[in-house]
């Protein structure tokens, strides 16, 4: 699509026009897009020039000298709560006088386009439309009452003698008047009124209507300016000093107080609770509480519980030891405290060159000459990091025990502590000592700066030190270097745009030029918008992601509402992962001890990639040996924008990582200016994804002619281990006199005889033979009629098998002692069955003959009975006997052991092997089977033929439709299909099987190793999670006619790491939530989804919090221990 796509289609663009009004003026409805009789107009500049009204009149009663400001003001305030508490009552009335039962009404976006008819100036409908009223009674009284509140105060703080005495300027006062009073009027319209749908909407449903409380809330802190300064400012200041000197009137007590609760609040407070609680249930509850609990993952234990209070401990005694004998000297060039500064600024020095040595660019430019070059393979990273792990140790050793108690030092040393405390010494040092422990890298940072402009500015005069502590230095610091960041992140994120408005062809639009000339000549004023954008901490909001920067609505770091992993799009690319997650937090957990991702803070964003998947990660918190995260799993099938940001996003990669061998030291990024950075890679267990066009070996004329004598002998090994593992539920037969007769058990021989006379009790009676012929079936029909389809076998009702009729022209015999059992009533009801048409003399009902083993063991490998009542003909059984393999049957009978039989003969395998009965049944299982999947054609199947066997979608043959009626079989079957194509693979690519021990082994290899079936499988998934070593799938491929072969092998992979720049999340998240939430655009193709190579937009848009991206996993909170 090109770059001149619109931005707001032609529907949008009218809906956009009616909206953008109403948010302006607070909520009126000047355009409908409809014709509206006039006294709608009239009616909603009434009652938006009320509160005018009367604040005029308290104004006017206030300059005549009728009353003082107070008065006036509460007079207009009272007006205006009797009139708002009456508009609310009248629309109560309008809905009692239409409907008795009406749904509670929700601020939709749809609403917006409704037509009204209206038939007066106040009937229902009218009021309705112009005041939609509150949905709960509570807010009707609070809503009504703030409006008075709001009022009373606009009027007092718009008294034209007020702002006269202020500014000594009437037209300033008069344009103050003015415009004073239609920012209230706005206010109070989107209060009492009508509510305008805000630009910076956060959520989609506004279920506690705050969203009419927002625009008050402004005027009133404008407004509370004056009284702020005045009264709230003194008496915190009093009651705060106050408090603060009489509870804890001692410094040390101060000292020991904010380390403490300083340290204690910089914990993982969470997980603490949590293994408290498990801790107390492991005690107080039942076992059966306990075993219910054990497999939760305790990640606090007995040795952090101990390593934190030996921390707490010695931080508590060091505080107080260096603030009791060493802290009353104030700083100078040999003070302790000037000591403690230069140990700082040498652990700062150290600290950012251990954690850049980390990183595979140094400060993002140059290219680490210590990093491995040219990593490709786990082994070879981990032997070239060797060292630098050892470095990452020292580094989180530094970090983690060290420069804390440097710190502390630092902080018990100063001199502001042994004053009266203030309140400007607790703000300032209860922050920084949890800063020491939360954030000890920017903490270290600050109180290098403050020590370092102590020891170049000594003049005890100048303001920086003769008004202010060292405790709030260090705020203002923070707070300095906070923003500092935030402004050149964002003003690297506002160039990034407006230089790849034009650079980039795809996103050079017919406005670019002007755009650009115009943020040129404005270039200040642009500088100004990001400045401000960094002080209130609020997103850089670039409209439709073109460069036009707005400053967007204070949002929370991770953006959005909700907890964290509470929504995604969840599909089958969702399993990968779900698998992949656990190891690569623990991978993360190691790189982030390390320093190899840089400075991480809460809200840091980083992106991993490993083949076609992308994973995006949010820090959501961090605190001392601990951080929380959130890990986000994007689509698979890629998209034509998708994989041009992929693309992209491997080229940065494969250039920081892969390319590395022949480039000179501290060679420069060649992506500098991206917001993606390569930092490091991970080892992680996952699954590599290979696919293969499989042309030459699934059409090959060879392989496909062994394909059936393969099956065989597959199917042969899955019978007999699917035998041999049921008979271990099996108790061995012990009597002697059952040597010479392989009977079944009792109770299926009488089950029989029930089932027998079961049959008439069904309500259609199947005559099956080798094809059903009916009138309106059609001979060359691939399909059963639905009568065959929906027919349920014996089997599937619990029941033994139906009777089956001979083929015309086979020989049958028939069980005496079966017949002798039967009553009278019996015989005669399968003589003549009722309904149905009469059978031939010559076609018998089929009545199973009992199987007469030589060996008493044979049971124990024996067919289920169900399974030998495939109509195959007679003339098939005796080409299987010569197809069947017997020098494979007799391996695969001596491969088993029998261990669970205690007691057993020792020639028990030879006489498995010599009972002919036992082997007539697993020749006419594997037939019923090969019958089933290939057919009565002795041809070689075609690829076609294999590929829809693979898939179990074969076309309907008789054979078939009694196989599906068997489904464990049929599974066994498919199974064993499927195994027998993956050998044919393996055969084709590795060389042929040379003995029988090669072909078990590779199907023993097959059974436990891997999942052969298909990627839409719910074992597929199963296997996933299971981490299956191996997982093979075919597929086809119909526009190019080619199939295909996907093996998922579980390995450890070198997953890439990358930080992204915040700041560009944050803005083109802002934007998303605009464009969506407030101007609905959702079109698919719109140009803010486009894709952007150098923003990465699309993947941005997919990574953010459904409903309006579409992430296909998103994690909870992980907590990750940096112990």
């Amino acid at each position: 699509m090109g770059p001149d796509v619109p931005l707001l289609n032609d529907y949008k663009q009218e809906f956009f026009l009616k909206r953008f009004p109403q948010t302006v003026l607070g909520g009126p409805r000047f355009r409908l897009g409809y014709c509206a009789p006039p006294y709608i107009y009239v009616n909603q500049i009434i009652l938006f020039l009320t509160p005018w009204l009367w604040g005029g009149v308290g104004t006017l009663l206030y300059q005549l000298g009728v009353m003082k400001d107070f008065c006036a003001a509460a007079l207009s305030g009272g007006l205006m709560f009797v009139t708002a508490l009456a508009l609310q009552m009248t629309n109560l009335y309008a809905k009692q006088k239409t409907v008795t039962v009406e749904r509670m009404q929700i601020q939709n976006t749809l609403t917006d386009e409704d037509e009204f008819e209206f038939s007066s100036c106040v009937d229902s409908e009218t009021v309705k439309f112009i005041i939609p009223g509150k949905k709960y009674i509570i807010n009707t009284v609070f809503h009504s009452l703030l409006a008075g509140v709001l009022c009373g105060l606009g009027t007092w703080y718009l008294l034209p003698n007020r702002i006269t005495l202020l500014y000594s300027n009437i037209g300033g006062t008069v344009v103050i008047f003015v415009f004073g009073w239609v920012t209230i009027c706005i206010g109070e319209y989107s209060l009492i009124i009508n509510t305008a749908t805000e630009t910076a909407t956060f959520q989609a449903l506004d279920t506690y209507e705050i969203t009419a409380l927002m625009r008050p809330f402004y005027i009133f802190v404008f407004i509370a300016v004056d009284l702020a300064h005045r009264l709230l400012v003194m008496f915190l200041i009093s009651a705060g000093t106050a408090i603060a000197s009489y509870f804890i009137p001692s410094p040390l007590g101060v000292i020991l107080f904010m380390t403490g609760f300083g340290f204690i609040l910089s914990l993982n407070l969470s997980e603490i609770g949590f293994a408290f609680k498990h801790t107390m249930i492991s005690h107080l509850a039942s076992s059966k509480s306990k075993n219910a609990h054990r497999g939760l993952r305790i990640q606090f234990g007995w040795r952090e519980f101990i390593f934190y209070v030996t921390v707490l401990t010695f931080a508590l005694t060091e505080a107080s030891l260096l603030h009791q004998f060493a802290g009353s000297s104030s700083f100078s060039q040999g003070s302790p405290q000037a000591i403690a500064s230069y140990i700082l600024i040498l652990l700062l020095v150290i600290m950012w060159i251990l954690r850049e040595i980390q990183r595979v660019y140094l400060f993002g430019v140059f290219r680490n000459p210590f990093y491995p070059k040219d990593v490709r393979t786990v082994a070879v990273f981990m032997e070239k990091q060797r060292r630098l792990m050892k470095v990452g140790v020292v580094r989180r050793i530094l970090l983690t025990l060290v420069s804390p108690f440097a710190m502390i030092a630092f902080l018990s040393l100063d001199h502001s502590l042994q004053k009266l405390h203030s309140v400007s010494v607790s703000i300032g040092f209860t922050r920084m000592f949890r800063m020491v422990w939360q954030n000890t890298e920017n903490a270290l940072l600050d109180m290098v700066v403050v020590s370092a402009a102590q020891m170049l500015v000594f003049n005890p005069d100048l303001w920086w030190n003769r008004s202010l502590d060292t405790g709030i230095k260090l705020l203002l610091v923070g707070l300095l270097r906070d923003r500092l960041f935030q402004f050149l992140s964002k003003l690297h994120f506002a160039i990034a745009i407006l230089l790849t408005s034009w650079t980039e062809k795809k996103q050079r639009r017919r406005s670019s030029a002007a755009l650009i000339a115009l943020n040129v000549a404005f270039f200040p004023v642009l500088l100004a918008l990001v400045a401000v954008s960094a002080l209130l901490s609020s997103p850089l909001l670039p409209l439709f992601t073109l460069p036009v920067f707005l400053v967007g609505f204070p949002r929370p770091l991770r953006s959005w509402p909700g907890p964290a992993g509470g929504t995604a799009c969840v599909c089958s690319d969702t399993v990968y992962y779900r698998q992949l997650v656990p190891g690569l937090a623990a991978a993360l957990q190691s790189a982030l001890a390390a320093g190899g991702l840089g400075l991480s803070l809460p809200g840091s964003h980083y992106l991993c990639r490993f083949q076609d998947r992308l994973m995006w990660i949010l820090v959501l918190e961090k605190g001392f040996t601990y951080c929380g995260v959130n890990i986000k799993g994007l689509e698979l099938q890629e998209t034509s924008c998708h994989a041009a940001e992929a693309h992209r996003v491997d080229e940065i990669f494969e250039m920081a990582f892969e390319h590395q061998e022949h480039t000179r030291i501290l060679s420069p990024n060649p992506h500098f200016g991206h917001i993606l950075t390569p930092c490091t890679v991970v080892p992680v267990r996952l699954y590599s994804d290979a696919r293969n066009v499989l042309s030459g070996i699934i059409d090959s004329h060879e392989n496909l002619k062994h394909l059936k004598d393969d099956f065989v002998k597959v199917l042969v090994w899955m019978l007999v281990q699917y035998c041999y593992k049921k008979s271990k539920t099996w108790e061995s037969p012990g009597s002697a006199n059952k040597s010479k007769q392989g009977s079944f058990p009792e109770n299926q021989h009488s089950g029989a005889v029930k089932g027998t006379r079961a049959l008439r009790k069904e309500d259609s009676f199947s005559v099956d033979t080798v094809e059903d012929w009916t009138d309106d079936s059609d001979t060359f029909d691939f399909e059963p009629s639905s009568r065959t389809r929906d027919r349920k076998e014996p089997g599937q009702l619990g029941l033994t098998p139906k009777v089956h009729l001979s083929i015309p022209g086979s020989i049958e015999t028939q069980s005496q002692d079966f017949l002798q059992e039967m009553s009278p009533e019996d015989k005669l009801n399968r003589a003549v069955v009722l309904g149905l048409p009469a059978v031939d003399k010559g076609k018998q009902p089929e009545v199973l003959p009992r199987v007469e083993f030589s060996c008493s063991y044979s049971e124990l490998l024996s067919i289920p009975e169900e399974w030998r009542t495939a109509p195959v003909p007679s003339s098939k059984v005796s080409e299987m006997r010569q197809r069947f393999p017997e020098e494979w049957y007799h391996f695969v009978l001596s491969q088993l052991d029998f261990f669970h039989l205690k007691e057993k003969p020792s020639n028990l395998l030879t006489d498995l092997m010599k009972d002919k009965a036992l082997k007539d049944l697993y020749i006419h299982g594997v037939l019923s089977c090969f019958f089933g999947l290939f057919g009565l054609d002795n041809a070689v199947p075609a690829p076609r033929h294999v590929f829809r066997a693979y898939t179990g979608g074969i076309p309907w043959s008789a054979g078939l439709d009694w196989l599906t009626g068997k489904p464990e079989l049929f599974q066994l079957a498919l199974k064993a299909f499927r195994y027998t194509f993956k050998l044919m693979l393996d055969k084709a690519s590795l060389g042929p099987v040379e003995n029988f021990k090669e072909l078990v082994n590779y199907l023993e290899e097959y059974e436990s190793d891997w999942y052969i079936g298909l990627v839409s499988d719910l074992e597929w998934q199963q296997a996933v999670l299971q981490e299956k070593p191996y997982l093979f799938s075919l597929g086809h491929d119909p526009s190019m006619g080619i199939y295909t072969g996907r093996v998922l092998t579980l390995q450890e992979l070198l997953v890439q790491v990358g930080k992204l720049n915040a700041e560009a999340v944050r803005g083109q998240w802002a934007n998303l939530s605009w464009e969506l939430l407030y101007a609905t655009n959702d079109d698919e193709e719109r140009y803010s989804i486009q894709a952007h190579p150098a923003l990465l937009r699309n993947l941005t848009v997919q990574a953010a919090d459904p409903p309006l991206g579409y992430p296909v996993y998103s994690s909870q909170l992980l907590q990750l221990p940096l112990f």
